[in-house]
């Protein structure tokens, strides 16, 4: 018999749980605070599917590179110093997670999770009748100087051991992958399991798909708390979502709030570790040239996305807050970097584009948080994917509907993603 399964957050993730518990035949209600024209983190990035991205934010080297960028306003990586006890102890969770054994420990994970992932994306791209242009020709990391390309061809060998296929290539060899575009780069490395999507095509062929299959959406419905049972303990089981103007009651309840999920797990007694990363993206709607393959522009950390005709560039990641102000210094940084390894791009190009600015969860040690929360017998949590939240989605709703069924997911370590692990 189904349940009733009340998900806050319409995002990417509260969409993909949705689905995944619609197919096991529960009842979904799903709440979101913005409105259905929304313009979060599901929309605006870079739509990849990234098996490549095995190496947690969390690394070491990544302590040292963000004191070095924190003074420039246009560096690709940077904390903004405040008075905040909740990011000085995730900056200590950050620097304990930031160790070669435990990126060797976690390594294998995330390449089974985005795997899993990529798989789930197949299956679904058969279920929506929409589509959303998912191209499986790979992604290229493309290196402009010795010390980079070095660095890549280290992660195309430890890719390899991984079984994550991985081939390094000359500036020969990339422009023979894809001709349709000059590059300026000095080799590469070709992930080929790699894919991109366009994500506001996803989106919505997922909620039209969820719309179809019966899931009762509350737009501008803000969770303002959470009813427990008539024990009044703040552990046990919930029974209710409290908004303004009602109460959602439910069997099931799942947080999938994005970057404002700690402040909702704080509601019911939960300290979630989580800090928002600014990103930002431009899209060309005509460019000069458009890549047949995405990229990643390696020493300038920007995503590189064809889709459908137009061409997006995204990057940074600005610990900042709950900040989604536009900072024209990040955006000069970005479209700066472009020309070196797309020559026929100009500065110029980008003149008439409109900015994108969104936040992304992240957790201090680069994984996400999925699963049941400890001491609440009926409350799941699905946050903390930083930049692999596209490319994680499907098999984090799938995971989560397998945690309400009580199902093995035959993916091991998974006490590692637990959303109290560091409770």
């Amino acid at each position: 018999m189904g349940k009733k399964i009340v998900i806050v957050g319409g995002g990417i993730i509260g969409m993909t749980a949705a689905w995944s518990c619609i197919k096991d035949g529960h009842d979904v209600t799903l709440i979101d605070r913005r409105s259905r024209q929304r313009d979060g983190c599901s929309f605006g990035n870079a739509g990849m599917l990234v098996p490549s991205h095995f190496i947690p934010l969390a690394a070491p080297g990544m302590i040292r590179l963000g004191l070095k960028w924190m003074w420039s306003r246009e560096s690709p990586f940077a904390i903004r110093p405040r008075l905040s006890w909740k990011l000085i102890d995730w900056l200590w969770k950050f620097k304990q997670a930031s160790t070669q054994q435990k990126v060797d420990r976690n390594a294998p994970l995330l390449r089974d999770l985005n795997l899993a992932g990529r798989q789930a994306f197949l299956e679904l791209e058969q279920e929506l009748p929409g589509g959303f242009e998912l191209i499986k020709r790979g992604l290229l990391m493309l290196c402009v100087t010795h010390e980079g390309l070095e660095e890549e061809v280290e992660v195309a060998h430890l890719a390899n051991e991984l079984g994550v296929p991985a081939t390094v290539m000359n500036p020969q060899e990339l422009a023979a992958l894809d001709p349709s575009v000059e590059m300026g780069a000095l080799g590469g490395v070709h992930f080929p399991l790699d894919c991109h999507l366009s994500p506001n095509r996803l989106m919505a062929s997922l909620e039209k798909k969820l719309e179809q299959s019966g899931v009762d959406f509350r737009w501008e419905t803000s969770c303002d708390g959470f009813r427990h049972d008539s024990s009044g303990s703040a552990s046990g089981s919930i029974r209710s979502v409290v908004t303004e103007s009602e109460e959602v009651a439910g069997d099931e309840f799942v947080i999938c709030g994005g970057a404002w999920s700690d402040l909702m797990a704080q509601q019911i007694g939960l300290y979630l570790p989580l800090q928002a990363g600014k990103g930002y993206s431009l899209t060309l709607e005509s460019p000069s040239q458009l890549p047949n393959l995405c990229s990643i522009l390696k020493e300038a950390r920007v995503a590189v996305t064809p889709m459908g005709r137009t061409l997006r560039f995204g990057g940074t990641m600005e610990i900042v807050g709950h900040d989604e102000s536009i900072s024209a210094s990040r955006l000069r940084g970005i479209v700066g970097s472009i020309p070196e390894y797309f020559p026929a791009f100009k500065q110029g190009d980008f003149a008439a584009c409109k900015p994108w600015v969104g936040l992304r969860p992240c957790s201090p040690d680069g994984l996400p948080y999925v699963g049941r929360v400890e001491g609440h017998r009926n409350l799941l949590i699905a946050t903390g994917h930083g930049m692999m939240g596209i490319s994680l989605s499907t098999i984090t709703g799938k995971l989560i509907a397998d945690a309400i069924e009580g199902r093995s997911s035959g993916i091991n370590g998974l006490e590692r993603i637990s959303p109290s692990r560091f409770r």
